[in-house]
């Protein structure tokens, strides 16, 4: 109806349940309690690094000689020189040092000892040198102060080995003692090597009865853990003519492998002597793996009318498995290879009208034979110490008298004359 008042309708508000604002100010409060620990254990993680105090007296070394190799056999080999400087760097004005000395150890470790928790047993340790530096109380200024050294290490030491039973490691030991009884140590690995110079190639023979068969074998005087070298091999008497036939062995599959033969006697400490049956006495172990190997099918050449094959292979020792060299110490540690070659031979029958026309017999032999090979580092252009004389310091004279700063003008004026 006109005139009549549209009817009002009250606003609308938007009231929220108290259960909810209770709920979401309880949900923020736990979400700024999740960042504070999360906050708080990620700086907790991050470890503060210790800050050690800088000592009165580093030492440190300059190798002033080559690498350590030596060259020829232990019974041939003069040896190798070492010589460097040792380093005192004292940061203090002055320091006191009462004693400073250097050892050089040969250090054998092995992984079978007669005891399994004795460490004398484990480890055993050679003097092979000691330089006395320092024998008597001595002030040190502030800086750098050298110490040289040099020596002759004699040829017959094992060269350093890495092996499955036992370990050889060459160590210098320094240490600088100081007034105040603090012992300043330095520590460093000298990496002994040996090559031998390569000779004349080696011929062997071996005979397979009850056969008529012969091989003949020509072999490096030396071959490297690194690089391939070559075999020549003839199999002679590989036929028999009779009246009207011929009978011959083919050679049908040809194997090569080299095989790496550890050997170390675990020595028994003064405690454990009573394992082994007395002192010097030990437990020999002995380690045999697999360092190559190839089968040969073909690349022969077989001469039935001279009755010879001849075959002409490559090998080498498989880098991956990291080949040791061969090695010999007085302790019973050794390290020796050998080369083992297998040949499968058939026998066949043929006329001797149509010789192509052979006839397997049936009758097979496996033919295998060894032979030593030495292992070692290449030579490439180094010489022994010998042949080139360089200087040690223990041969340098001494310094001649210096010259007087203040000439006496009287004794030259009653010096006579010059003619």
């Amino acid at each position: 109806m006109q005139g009549e008042p549209l009817p009002m309708f009250p606003p609308v508000y938007s009231v929220e349940h108290p259960n909810n604002s209770r709920n979401k100010s309880q949900e923020s409060l736990v979400m700024e309690a999740f960042k504070r620990h999360s906050l708080g254990r990620a700086h907790s993680d991050k470890k503060s690094p210790k800050v050690e105090p800088q000592k009165a007296v580093t030492v440190n070394m300059v190798v002033e000689s080559p690498p350590v190799v030596f060259y020829n056999s232990p019974q041939a080999s003069s040896g190798a020189i070492f010589s460097g400087q040792l380093q005192l760097d004292v940061h203090e004005p002055y320091v006191t040092l009462d004693m400073f000395e250097m050892k050089f150890l040969a250090i054998t470790s092995t992984k079978k000892p007669v005891h399994a928790h004795c460490p004398d047993c484990t480890q055993q340790e050679t003097l092979v040198h000691k330089w006395d530096l320092v024998t008597a109380p001595v002030s040190l200024r502030h800086g750098v102060h050298t110490y040289p050294f040099s020596h002759l290490l004699p040829g017959h030491l094992p060269a350093t080995t890495h092996g499955a039973l036992a370990t050889l490691d060459y160590y210098l030991d320094a240490v600088a003692t100081m007034s105040n009884g603090e012992k300043i140590t330095y520590k460093r690995n000298v990496d002994i090597k040996r090559a031998i110079f390569p000779g004349n190639e080696k011929h062997s023979v071996r005979i397979f009865p009850p056969t008529n068969l012969t091989a003949s074998v020509k072999l490096p005087p030396v071959i490297h853990p690194i690089g391939d070298f070559p075999i020549e091999m003839r199999l002679s008497g590989i036929t028999q003519n009779k009246a009207d036939s011929q009978t011959r062995w083919r050679l049908r599959k040809l194997n090569w492998r080299i095989e790496e033969t550890q050997k170390f006697v675990a020595p028994a400490c003064s405690k454990h002597t009573a394992k082994v049956g007395g002192e010097g006495k030990g437990i020999l172990h002995d380690d045999v793996r697999l360092i190559a190997n190839e089968e040969v099918k073909t690349g022969w050449k077989s001469d039935f009318t001279e009755g010879n094959i001849e075959c002409e292979f490559r090998a080498a020792c498989n880098v991956a498995l990291k080949p040791l060299c061969d090695m010999e110490t007085a302790t019973g540690m050794s390290v020796k290879h050998n080369l083992i070659i297998e040949m499968v031979v058939a026998e066949e029958w043929a006329p001797l009208k149509k010789p192509n026309q052979a006839t397997p017999t049936g009758a097979a032999r496996v033919l295998r034979t060894q032979f030593h090979l030495h292992v070692t580092e290449r030579s490439g252009m180094g010489i022994s110490w010998d042949e080139e004389q360089p200087p040690v310091y223990e041969d340098v004279p001494a310094s001649p008298p210096t010259y007087m700063k203040e000439l006496d003008l009287a004794s030259v004026d009653d010096a006579p004359p010059l003619l």
